[in-house]
C-alpha cells in the first residue's frame, strides 16, 4: 500500500481522536463535517498502514486497543502541538484563546487555585481549562508536560533543570508549613507552649509519610525535630485537614490549605514563634516549546498577579522562619 502523503496525516489524526473523544464513527463525522463512512475508511487505512489495530469495534461503541491507547495519547499531543504552532504564527498579540491544559497539586489546586479561576475565565472567554489536581511531585512534572500539560504548578525544584530542554521553570512563591489546631481542641486540651508540649497532645498524622511525623523547630543549636503521635491518623491532607477543623488534634500542613481557616478564626496557629516552617518554592513549570503562547502567557501573569504575595499567609512568620540561604 502506497505511503499517504505526509499533508493527509494531520486528517488521519484528526478522525481518529475524534472518534475516540466521541466513542463513535457518528460522533467524529458531526465534529469534522464529514459522513461516518468517511471517517471510518481513514481511520482503517490509518490501521493498514500501521499494520497495527488502534479500536475495538461494536455496533454501539468504540474502545482503544492497548496500542491504540499510546498512540491516542501521541496523536492528541501532536494536534495539539499543531493548533498550537498556528495559534503562535497566527499571532504573538491576539486574544488568549483556546484549550489550555493546566495541573496543579491538590493543596494548591483545591485550596487557591479553583476559587480564583472564574475571574480568569470572565477575563479571557475564548479560553477553554482542563483542570487536572493531583499529588505528583516535582519529580514527575516532566511527565504532566509529556502528557501535553501547557502549565504545571508544582511545590518543589526539578532535578537537573538546569539546561533542560523540555521545561521552563519560574518560582512563583514559597510555601511553608503551618502548625495549628482548632479552638475547641485548645480550650479542652490546653495550648502547647514548648515543643516539648507536643508529647502530651493528640497530633493528626499522614499514615505512610513517616518523616511527616517529625516536626521541626529552630533552637539556638540549629534546627531540631521531635517526633509527635496522637490516636487519630488519616490517609491524605484533606482528612486531615477535616479532622483539624472538627478539633480532633492539632495538624501541621502547608500554609495554601490552611490560610483561610486561619483567618476566619476556625484554625489557630500554635508555636509559631519557634517552629521550623520548610520554606520550598512553588513552581510554575511550561513546555520550552509552547510557553509564549498567549493562553500560556496570560495565565502565569494572572498566577502572579494572584499568589506572587502569597495572600493567605497571615503575616511573614510562619513561612519565612527558618528559609533556606542563598
Amino acid at each position: 500500500m502506497s505511503r499517504p502523503s505526509p499533508i493527509d496525516r494531520p486528517g488521519e489524526l484528526a478522525a481518529f481522536v475524534a472518534s475516540v473523544d466521541g466513542g463513535s464513527f457518528s460522533a467524529a463525522a458531526r465534529q469534522l463535517g464529514l459522513t461516518p463512512s468517511a471517517i471510518a475508511k481513514v481511520v482503517t487505512r490509518l490501521e493498514a498502514r500501521l499494520r497495527v489495530r488502534l479500536l475495538h469495534r461494536t455496533t454501539r461503541r468504540l474502545s482503544l486497543t492497548p496500542e491504540g491507547e499510546h498512540f491516542f495519547q501521541r496523536a492528541r499531543r501532536i494536534l495539539a502541538e499543531i493548533e498550537d504552532a498556528e495559534i503562535e504564527a497566527a499571532s504573538a498579540s491576539a486574544t488568549p484563546h483556546g484549550l489550555l491544559r493546566l495541573h496543579s497539586g491538590s493543596a494548591m489546586g483545591l485550596h487557591q487555585l479553583t476559587p480564583v479561576l472564574p475571574e480568569f475565565c470572565s477575563r479571557y472567554p475564548e479560553v477553554n481549562l482542563e483542570l487536572s489536581v493531583n499529588e505528583r511531585r516535582i519529580e514527575l512534572a516532566r511527565v504532566d508536560i509529556e502528557e501535553g500539560a501547557d502549565l504545571v504548578l508544582r511545590p518543589g525544584t526539578v532535578q537537573g533543570m538546569k539546561g533542560d530542554t523540555i521545561m521552563v521553570a519560574r518560582t512563583l512563591c514559597d510555601l511553608g508549613r503551618v502548625i495549628c489546631a482548632a479552638p475547641a481542641y485548645l480550650r479542652a486540651h490546653g495550648v502547647p507552649r514548648t515543643p516539648g508540649d507536643l508529647a502530651r497532645h493528640d497530633c493528626i498524622r499522614l499514615v505512610d509519610y513517616a518523616d511527616l511525623a517529625r516536626w521541626p523547630f529552630d533552637t539556638p543549636e540549629g534546627v531540631r525535630t521531635i517526633e509527635v503521635s496522637g490516636r487519630h491518623t488519616a490517609n491524605n491532607a484533606e482528612t486531615v485537614l477535616q479532622m483539624g477543623l472538627a478539633g480532633l488534634g492539632i495538624i501541621r500542613l502547608v500554609d495554601v490549605m490552611v490560610g483561610t481557616s486561619l483567618a476566619s478564626g476556625r484554625l489557630v496557629p500554635v508555636l509559631a514563634d519557634c517552629h521550623h516552617a520548610e520554606p520550598v518554592p512553588l513552581q510554575v513549570l511550561m513546555p520550552r516549546d509552547r510557553h509564549r503562547l498567549p493562553k500560556v502567557t496570560a495565565m502565569v501573569d494572572f498566577l502572579f498577579e494572584k499568589f506572587a504575595s502569597a495572600p493567605w499567609r497571615q503575616t511573614d512568620a510562619p513561612a519565612s522562619k527558618g528559609r533556606r540561604r542563598g
